[in-house]
């Protein structure tokens, strides 16, 4: 995923010595200038500070991030957009926020906004959950917060929280609500969900349908539901027309 799908450039490579034997063909198609370094397991563990079983590491430059409103501008999203953009409130656990990532690659989400309080997508826990997402689809962190939902509305987005409330609209009878530009799809922690604040900038609220006595699921499986759903919607318009 770093070498074929990322922006981010690789400036060395650490490689056990089994990792280098399994990588040798990888390794003679890299650019010439990088510099690949082969340790044994101890070695690579005391240089890390945990031990890397898997024998792998990259060490990659880090940019800046972009400007939020050139990355959520409608016009240099991909057109015709078959999935939202998601925004991210508050959520602290790697393991989540890396699945989510994965979810968003494998459903064509074109840009993921973060929240001040939300965990760093490129730490090592994120990037592994996400298979390397995380390193490919665009993201941006705010620097404050809710107000870049009323700029994604400026923008043109429909934002909608994802949200158990029994009172949101349900996702299949969703399509009636949501505008014919792009659309933005928060979700917040499991703990608390998404902050009433941000929920006041939100133009509707849409829930999963689920059993009685059950209220909510992962997030990161409630996204991907709701991100397969408005996918299956933009790739068949005819049927959502007749729904609705």
């Amino acid at each position: 995923m770093l070498f074929d799908r990322s922006p981010f450039e690789p400036e060395s490579l650490l490689l056990s010595d089994r990792a280098c034997r399994s990588l040798a063909d990888r390794i003679t198609k890299l650019p010439d200038p990088l510099p690949v370094y082969v340790a044994s397991r101890s070695l690579m563990a005391g240089i890390v500070g945990f031990d890397m079983y898997r024998g792998v590491l990259a060490l990659c430059r880090r940019n800046s991030e972009p400007a939020f409103d050139v990355t959520f501008d409608p016009d240099r999203l991909a057109a015709p957009a078959r999935a939202p953009v998601i925004v991210l409130e508050a959520l602290a656990n790697h393991d989540n926020v890396g699945a989510i990532f994965r979810n968003a690659q494998a459903f064509g989400v074109p840009a993921i906004a973060l929240c001040p309080r939300t965990c760093d997508p490129l730490y090592r826990k994120a990037i592994r959950t996400s298979m390397g997402a995380t390193l490919c689809v665009p993201f941006v962190r705010t620097d404050s917060w809710p107000a870049p939902l009323a700029r994604l509305r400026e923008l043109g987005f429909t934002v909608a929280a994802l949200h158990p409330d029994t009172r949101a609209v349900p996702l299949a009878e969703s399509g009636a609500r949501i505008g014919p530009g792009p659309l933005a799809l928060v979700v917040g922690t499991e703990g608390s969900g998404i902050s009433e604040a941000a929920l006041a900038e939100c133009d509707l609220r849409i829930r999963i349908p689920m059993a009685e006595g059950i209220d909510s699921i992962n997030v990161a499986t409630a996204g991907a539901i709701a991100l397969h759903h408005f996918r299956e919607r933009a790739a068949h318009p005819a049927v959502r027309n007749t729904s609705l």
